[in-house]
């Protein structure tokens, strides 16, 4: 999952960061709104923490861009404000949840895989293929079963693949999808994971190559 975090006050968003990435997502940070709509107009985010109070440009109409420009992608608003008047204002401006601070983290996380959830096309809370069971809010994954052990990236790039339900999804995508902005476009780092990932998921196996386009589940 990519997340974007928009938020000017960067220990705050550090923190934020952090805590989402051990959560197995992928997340970027933009400290100004000007800065929020530009990388949103490059990568597709599923969802977009923005903090309404945004320098540049106000988080408003970062809001209203966002929902014009990439529909499908959720946005939760973030607020020092919590009255009745400001969650009304910020869901009418087209965010899809609104959560004031301070805030508990696990409730973030919460919301944010709600919001996944709700994204274009619909997807289960469970991802199942075969004797593959893949639970993304819990991080877990069995096969027959059997409980199988992964690391953050490994269970991303799992489920990325087994959300695309047997079409093919290619290095480039998997490398947007499940690293942040940082990563080295020429990484063979996405090659790599899936070999540990058929190692780790054993035979028969489940991940198959379609040479010169990218990935797909057999």
């Amino acid at each position: 999952m990519r997340v974007l975090i928009a938020e000017d006050e960067l220990r705050l968003a550090e923190l934020i960061a952090r805590g989402l990435r051990r959560e197995g997502m992928a997340v970027d940070i933009a400290p100004d709104g000007a800065q929020a709509v530009a990388k949103a107009g490059v990568v597709r985010y599923d969802v977009v923490l923005l903090d309404r109070d945004l320098p540049e440009l106000h988080g408003d109409e970062v809001c209203r861009r966002l929902r014009e420009e990439r529909p499908e992608t959720g946005i939760l608003m973030l607020t020092a404000a919590g009255g009745v008047e400001d969650v009304v204002g910020g869901l009418s401006l087209g965010a899809d949840d609104y959560l004031p601070k301070p805030f508990r983290f696990a409730e973030l996380v919460a919301r944010i895989h709600a919001l996944a959830r709700r994204a274009v096309p619909i997807r289960p809370p469970m991802l199942r293929r075969g004797d593959l069971e893949l639970d993304p809010a819990r991080r877990e994954l069995t096969r027959g079963g059997r409980a199988v052990p992964l690391a953050r990236k490994e269970f991303a790039v799992l489920e990325t693949l087994m959300a695309a339900q047997g079409a093919t999804v290619s290095a480039e995508e998997l490398l947007e999808r499940v690293w942040d902005e940082h990563v080295d476009p020429f990484t063979n780092v996405v090659r790599m994971t899936i070999m540990t990932l058929r190692r780790k998921l054993g035979d028969p196996p489940v991940v198959e190559t379609v040479i010169g386009v990218g990935y797909r589940m057999a």
